[in-house]
């Protein structure tokens, strides 16, 4: 004879206990998930205009931040080099080397004939202008970072002494680079037009621009949709001395086993 408790009516409200208990522990879990995100968005939208618009906002205040942190380093650097002077024990031959480092480096001013080269997007309603061109898509339109790259590269080959980037000048751990149609350069960000100054020989710096197979297909785009392209001439142009810091301290050879 069983016993009650054995019941198969027992034995099912048993099985049934730890599934209630789960489904009230899921609900549960679920109800802090959604306090949780409510408190973080503090109700509002993550996904809102306002909230990009609030991104843009705190990109713009950092890129302003680093710039005036960039002054203040050109500052500090001419105390550090007035004080080294005035200290400075070398020969003039050691002196002379360190000029020639500093201008190599590209933290000294330089001044010479150059050449600028502006870049520009084409207008956002543009069409094509050439006969049987397709018409033009959004990415068509805007500068791009391989755009920038490739007139920075051009006229490293065509012999620049220094080039500067808009307000910057470039080093060697300068890195061109683009998010969107914004350029990002050394912690401070650019809108177009996009300007690139070099100071070396104008007609050796024009015939590389010229030479360049990636600024002869952006020119293509130049002549079918209306993108900018611009060459200024410069008898005399004087490029800043770079006045940020330098994250590479040194370099060493890998070797290998």
């Amino acid at each position: 004879m069983s016993n009650s408790a054995d019941s198969p009516g027992r034995r099912l409200r048993a099985r049934l206990r730890p599934a209630r208990l789960l489904t009230l522990t899921v609900f549960a879990l679920a109800g802090m998930l959604f306090w949780v995100s409510f408190n973080t968005a503090r109700g509002t939208n993550l996904r809102s205009d306002d909230s990009m618009l609030r991104l843009s906002d705190l990109i713009q205040e950092r890129s302003q931040k680093n710039g005036a942190q960039n002054d203040r380093n050109a500052t500090l650097r001419e105390e550090v080099d007035a004080l080294a002077q005035r200290d400075n024990r070398g020969t003039k031959a050691e002196e002379a080397k360190l000029k020639a480092l500093e201008k190599s480096a590209g933290t000294e001013p330089l001044s010479g004939q150059g050449v600028t080269v502006t870049l520009t997007d084409a207008p956002p309603n543009a069409t094509a202008k050439i006969p049987g061109v397709p018409e033009p898509q959004p990415n068509d339109l805007v500068i791009h970072q391989q755009d920038l790259q490739a007139v920075v590269n051009a006229l490293w080959q065509g012999g620049a002494k220094g080039i500067m980037v808009m307000d910057q000048r470039l080093i060697s751990t300068s890195a061109v680079r683009c998010v969107g149609n914004t350029l990002i350069l050394q912690g401070r960000v650019y809108s177009p037009p996009y300007k690139v100054t070099a100071v070396g020989n104008r007609d050796t710096l024009n015939r590389a621009l010229t030479a360049s197979p990636a600024i002869q297909n952006y020119l293509q785009y130049v002549n079918a949709y209306g993108l900018g392209w611009k060459v200024d001439q410069h008898e005399a142009v004087t490029l800043p001395g770079y006045s940020g810091t330098v994250d590479l301290h040194d370099a060493q050879p890998v070797r290998r086993p």
